[in-house]
């Protein structure tokens, strides 16, 4: 098969190259107009779509639109080079954008590069020469017990106190506790099962999918003080769904708006900050509970594959790797206590 090149001698060796390597990984000769542009609506649509949550296909429109289509959307797939991802990166980090922005951009490039090549329309994945952005280590600053338990007290006097207690003495996020419902629930075990999450999806509302992985279905263990407040939770609502007949909408919710609706997920977090405002604390997110959880039993000297089953962190490793500057002074306490178990053998 003849194939048509315009270009210098230069040019036209280096796309013999490329069609060589492809005739001997047994790949049709492509015709080369597809852009990057082309292949990444495509893969959104035709690879992405069908493999990921609708969450994640929302996210990786937004950075192909925003980011990757404009600044390398014209140029031919298969002339894409290494540069031209380094130029990206670098346009994005003068705008302004973080760091951390430029790397799910980048990520998103690579494995959209990743399937391209896989299916013989590039030769090469650039993104494995290019320099992927450097991010700082993920740092958290939790409230201390007392700044929760000030939010919290303060909580109790709006509708949302049951949920936002919940949350803090669980650590789940926002999502599984807006999605948490009763039959998830036994009292009298003390134990939830995080199986759901309800999100916000983009022309759908707020909808419930199930956990996203593995780790993220689990089982957590209720103290009897939270088993004491859920029950009486659950009293207060049953008396709401006598009182509105058949007009409650969800009585399996654990945790719904007056009339038996899924709360909206912005709206708890909007309301949890002016929450914190009222009780003296202006930097404190609905997020930051879960942090506060986390470093509190790590302080407390739990077992950190423990802490990690309650976040549902994929392992104890990455637990650490967030967490483990709140085990500053675990290290001397573990000193003295195996010194005191050397004496108590003599």
């Amino acid at each position: 098969k003849w194939i048509t090149f315009k270009g210098n001698k230069q040019q036209a060796q280096v796309e013999l190259t490329r069609l060589v390597a492809e005739f001997d990984r047994g790949v049709e000769p492509a015709p080369g107009k597809l852009t990057v542009d082309e292949w990444l609506r495509r893969w959104l649509r035709d690879v992405v779509a069908v493999r990921n949550r609708p969450r994640t296909v929302e996210s990786y429109a937004s950075l192909v639109r925003n980011h990757l289509s404009p600044a390398l959307g014209r140029r031919k797939l298969h002339q894409l080079r290494p540069s031209d991802v380094d130029h990206m990166v670098a346009s994005m980090r003068a705008k302004g954008l973080t760091a951390n922005t430029a790397l799910h951009a980048f990520t998103v490039l690579r494995k959209a590069l990743r399937d391209a090549e896989q299916r013989g329309l590039v030769t090469r994945n650039v993104c494995r020469i290019a320099d992927s952005p450097k991010v700082d280590k993920y740092k958290v600053d939790p409230p201390e017990m007392e700044a929760v338990n000030r939010i919290l007290n303060e909580a109790d006097r709006t509708e949302f106190g049951p949920i936002l207690r919940f949350m803090a003495v669980t650590g789940i996020r926002r999502s599984e506790a807006i999605g948490l419902r009763w039959t998830n629930l036994d009292l009298d075990q003390s134990l939830v099962s995080i199986v759901a999450t309800a999100q916000r999806l983009k022309g759908k509302g707020v909808v419930f999918q199930p956990t996203k992985t593995a780790s993220s279905r689990r089982g957590i263990a209720l103290d009897p003080a939270t088993v004491k407040v859920l029950r009486r939770h659950r009293a207060s609502q049953a008396e709401r769904v006598l009182a509105f007949g058949g007009g409650y909408i969800d009585p399996d919710l654990v945790f719904a708006d007056a009339i038996g609706a899924i709360i909206d997920p912005d709206r708890l977090s909007k309301a949890f900050r002016a929450i914190a405002i009222r009780a003296g604390y202006i930097d404190v997110n609905l997020h930051q509970l879960r942090h506060a959880h986390a470093a509190g039993l790590i302080r407390a000297g739990v077992h950190p594959r423990v802490v990690q089953d309650r976040l549902g962190h994929a392992n104890a490793a990455f637990t650490m790797n967030v967490y483990g500057h709140a085990s500053a002074g675990l290290q001397e306490q573990a000193a003295r206590d195996f010194a005191a178990l050397l004496d108590a053998a003599h």
